[in-house]
């Protein structure tokens, strides 16, 4: 009689649980973290150290995801992983993602402007009479990879400097040996990212050097920005949104502790050097926080500024059709809007 009632009782407890939510019953116990692939652009380096430190403490997992970062093979390779599924956001430049939707229908639209300036600068050598105005690379050689975002904006500087196309002479070189080219003096200046270059001012003292920006001579081209399928957008609104608000909190974090930052960047990349990744990031902060941000708050855009560079990148690459800024950015899942300037 007592073992009727002990297996009663069991069976009712059962019934019971089945009706009760899993994390209810687990006294305590964490409910199972959402994964997300998320690819960079490139390699790992301090450049994108708010997405490692938004993971070393915690706040993806706050936010119900357990996120892994991959390393990527450039902007168009990010976009394409993307909407094919095969990562559910990304890093990718926004003039390629213009580029893609003006050639067709791209699953995929930017949602949060990391890079609020592309950082497209020629670096020249002073030796060599280069100064940070433009007029002075003329009749110089200026190496470059075949098919990289500097070079091929070039047509942009040139018109608004009112420069010829033939201003001086390109010449071709790996992306691995322009410091090389640089330093040896085979050229009189190279193409870079910005915080790119910190690799040549170990090797040539900055003050031997002339920084040429784009952004300074009337281009103002937005950079890299977080990328989501729209598939991804409509069925999961909440893991996209979630994201942006742990990587915007560690943006904040990264702006104003730098070292912390860093050190959640080197924990990943244990070989990177600890002098080489504080310099490019006090560079690459001056791209992500600086006057716009300040006004609009980060990661957020002025509409006439990107149909401004959609319509010049539709007359440099002879685009057929241009996309809508509505097409390529979707400000829906924007964090609470955040100011931060450069001094921060």
């Amino acid at each position: 009689m007592q073992r009727r009632h002990f297996l009663r009782s069991v069976s009712s407890l059962s019934a019971a649980a089945a009706l009760v939510p899993a994390h209810t019953w687990a006294q305590g116990a964490k409910p199972a973290l959402t994964p997300v692939k998320f690819t960079l652009d490139f390699k790992v380096t301090s450049q994108t150290a708010p997405f490692f430190l938004a993971a070393a403490k915690g706040y993806y997992a706050q936010e119900g995801l357990d996120v892994q970062i991959d390393v990527g093979a450039g902007s168009v390779a990010s976009l394409t992983r993307v909407a094919s599924g095969a990562y559910d956001l990304g890093l990718g430049d926004i003039s390629a993602l213009i580029e893609a939707h003006a050639k067709g229908s791209l699953p995929v639209q930017a949602v949060y402007q990391y890079y609020n300036r592309a950082p497209f600068v020629i670096i020249g050598r002073k030796d060599r009479g280069i100064t940070t105005q433009m007029a002075s690379l003329k009749g110089k050689k200026v190496a470059a990879a075949a098919v990289e975002s500097t070079r091929r904006s070039w047509p942009m500087v040139a018109e608004q400097q009112q420069l010829g196309s033939d201003f001086f002479e390109w010449v071709t070189t790996d992306f691995s040996a322009r410091d090389n080219v640089m330093v040896r003096g085979d050229v009189d200046a190279a193409t870079y990212f910005h915080d790119s270059a910190v690799s040549l001012f170990q090797r040539m003292p900055p003050e031997q050097l002339s920084v040429l920006s784009y952004a300074e001579a009337g281009v103002h081209l937005y950079g890299n920005a977080i990328v989501a399928s729209t598939a991804l957008m409509k069925d999961k609104p909440e893991l996209v949104r979630g994201f942006l608000r742990a990587t915007q909190r560690a943006l904040l974090d990264a702006l104003a502790n730098p070292a912390e930052a860093l050190a959640a960047v080197r924990a990943r990349e244990p070989m990177l050097r600890d002098d080489q990744e504080r310099a490019r990031w006090a560079i690459t902060r001056t791209y992500l926080a600086n006057a716009e941000t300040a006004q609009v708050g980060l990661g957020r855009i002025q509409p006439a500024v990107l149909q401004q560079q959609i319509a010049q990148i539709g007359k440099t690459f002879g685009l057929p059709q241009l996309p809508t800024v509505q097409a390529v950015w979707n400000t829906g899942f924007l964090p609470t809007a955040v100011q931060q300037g450069a001094g921060a």
